[in-house]
């Protein structure tokens, strides 16, 4: 359009000055000869002014040319070096915009790339919720490439659930022009499911109007597993897997309330935990606590809450539970800590004191409700404490006679092998009931240690020489953790040690070792000589008798091995 109207233009000014240069040309050669005729006659001056004429003429119209197409050549000319000047400007603009193009895809380029190695899932809509790019993460949780994901929305890319969601979220923060963050349950085209941390912050134009959201959202599954392991941890008691004591205190906070009436509480205390540790070490000591965790579980009701509140302490919550209700559990957590203890298999003694009481009324006290139930256990636990203890002792012997290679009726022999030395040498008659005692029960300490080594035939290596060496302090340690055998403690201690101070644990010698200690060193070495053990065949009487004697002032104290020889002995 611009140039057929510069065109046009052209055509009239060139019109122009032909018309003029015609119509002057034809005026002067019409009135210039005229005016030659009539002022000259003679033919010579018609032919002279004529050609001067002609000459004013060329020099007339060459003036009128110059005047006419000077200012037209000038426009051209300055038009030519203006477009010159142009198109000089024009490339240089050219080169100008090439050079910004190529920064332009090169930052856009680094941009795309420092996105697409970012691991979070990042991209960014319209406010219209249609997506205008995202990165590589985000093409493999929607399973599209990007071309394949503008231009469309969440309904297009996702199922009808999640769709909706991430709609209205993006909807929330539109409508509120602010920042929003959110976590979401996702699964990938895959099938796997995730959790997602999703920032979503609206972006706005030069007036500041919402045109559209940039979303991250970051995978938080693994964050989640740990803060769910972290909570565990912290309300969980790490060897039993229940409750804890900080869990069981907020939650008596929560349940007590109206609603929660009648709120009845168990409270139990393991019995014979330190028993159970000394005998067969804390390894055994902890399992017996599992058990008692996972009776209690299986005892009580749904919805009731056990704890493992203290050391060997226990304590359970039944919210709407009447004295009926926490009646009947109890007498289910005894039934099956009996059946437990009645299993063949089971080598630890299993048995839990119990307490409980009822806060019924609003206006009782919950605290009140545990101490009396915390008293109840303690009442129960000193009532049964004296039968608890020949269960003990039953147990212990009975487990002892299991796992070692001395039988019941070595245990009698040694009792009345004891008896004859202790009455030849006049000891009173408490001290002879000792001296039986510690016959029967010098070597519980066993019970610590592996069967297989009790029972192995051959050679025992180092390290279960040094097992066998500790059973004189466990059975010290389970001897003093009862009243009824406490007495006998350091004899049964001390029925490893020497005359001449070889022996073990303490390495005593002489008369620092306790007599009855001494005594029982002498009859047990006779009996376990002249009878049949794992490693060997019984040895005849007079070879024990000689190696008696022959050991007399080392191993054996002098005057006892006499006795017990040629007083006890040749009685038989």
């Amino acid at each position: 359009m611009v140039i057929n109207m510069k065109n046009s233009a052209a055509q009239d000014k060139s019109l122009k000055i032909t018309v003029i240069y015609f119509v002057i040309g034809c005026a002067w050669i019409f009135f210039s000869d005229k005016f030659v005729q009539l002022s000259f006659s003679e033919q010579s001056l018609v032919l002279f002014y004529s050609i001067a004429k002609g000459f004013l003429y060329v020099f007339a119209t060459s003036i009128l040319i110059y005047a006419l197409t000077y200012p037209a050549l000038k426009e051209v000319l300055d038009g030519k070096e203006a477009l010159q000047k142009a198109n000089a400007e024009l490339n240089k603009s050219n080169e100008l915009f090439k050079k910004l193009c190529q920064d332009y895809n090169e930052k856009q380029a680094l941009l795309k790339s420092l996105i697409d190695t970012i691991p979070d899932l990042t991209f960014y809509k319209d406010k219209n919720g249609v997506y205008l790019g995202c990165n590589a993460a985000f093409e493999s949780f929607a399973g599209k490439v990007e071309q394949d994901i503008i231009g469309h929305t969440d309904r297009d890319l996702f199922p009808a659930e999640e769709a909706e969601l991430f709609i209205n979220m993006d909807m929330e923060m539109v409508g509120k022009n602010a920042s929003r963050k959110n976590e979401e349950n996702v699964t990938y085209p895959g099938g796997k499911k995730v959790v997602l941390e999703t920032l979503k912050t609206p972006y706005h134009d030069y007036e500041g109007n919402i045109i559209g959201l940039i979303g991250i959202s970051r995978d938080i599954t693994e964050r989640k597993h740990r803060e769910e392991k972290i909570q565990y941890i912290s309300y969980h008691d790490t060897m039993t897997g229940i409750y804890n004591r900080t869990y069981f205190d907020e939650i008596v906070i929560s349940l007590d309330h109206p609603e929660q009436l009648p709120l009845s509480v168990i409270v139990g205390d393991v019995n014979g935990m330190k028993l159970i540790n000394d005998a067969f070490g804390h390894a055994k000591g902890d399992m017996l606590l599992r058990v008692i965790a996972n009776i209690l579980e299986q005892c009580v009701r749904k919805g009731d809450i056990v704890a493992r509140t203290g050391g060997d302490e226990f304590s359970i919550l039944m919210p709407n539970a009447d004295e009926k209700a926490v009646k009947g559990v109890v007498d289910r957590i005894r039934a099956m800590c009996e059946e437990k203890r009645r299993e063949e298999h089971n080598d630890i003694y299993i048995d839990i004191a119990l307490g409980y009481a009822t806060k019924s009324e609003p206006s009782d006290s919950l605290d009140k409700a545990m101490i009396l139930a915390e008293d109840l256990m303690y009442r129960r636990k000193l009532l049964v404490q004296k039968s608890l203890r020949s269960d003990y002792l039953s147990y212990i012997k009975t487990t002892m006679f299991e796992k070692s290679n001395e039988t019941e009726e070595h245990a009698e022999r040694l009792a009345k092998l004891s008896k004859k030395l202790g009455e030849a040498m006049g000891l009173s008659e408490n001290e002879l009931d000792e001296l039986e005692l510690v016959a029967m029960l010098h070597d519980v300490g066993k019970i610590s240690i592996d069967k297989n080594i009790l029972t192995k035939e051959g050679r025992l290596s180092d390290a279960e020489w040094r097992e066998i060496k500790k059973h004189p302090e466990v059975g010290y340690r389970i001897a003093n953790s009862t009243s009824e055998l406490s007495h006998i403690a350091e004899y049964i201690l001390c029925h490893h040690e020497h005359w001449d101070g070889s022996g073990y644990p303490l390495g005593l010698s002489g008369t620092d070792i306790p007599l009855i200690s001494r005594m029982i060193t002498v009859v047990d070495a006779y009996d376990a000589m002249t009878q049949d053990r794992a490693y060997r065949k019984a040895l005849p009487a007079d070879v024990a008798v000689d190696e008696i004697m022959r050991n007399k002032g080392t191993q054996f104290d002098p005057d006892i091995a006499d006795v017990f020889v040629k007083k006890v002995l040749l009685a038989l």
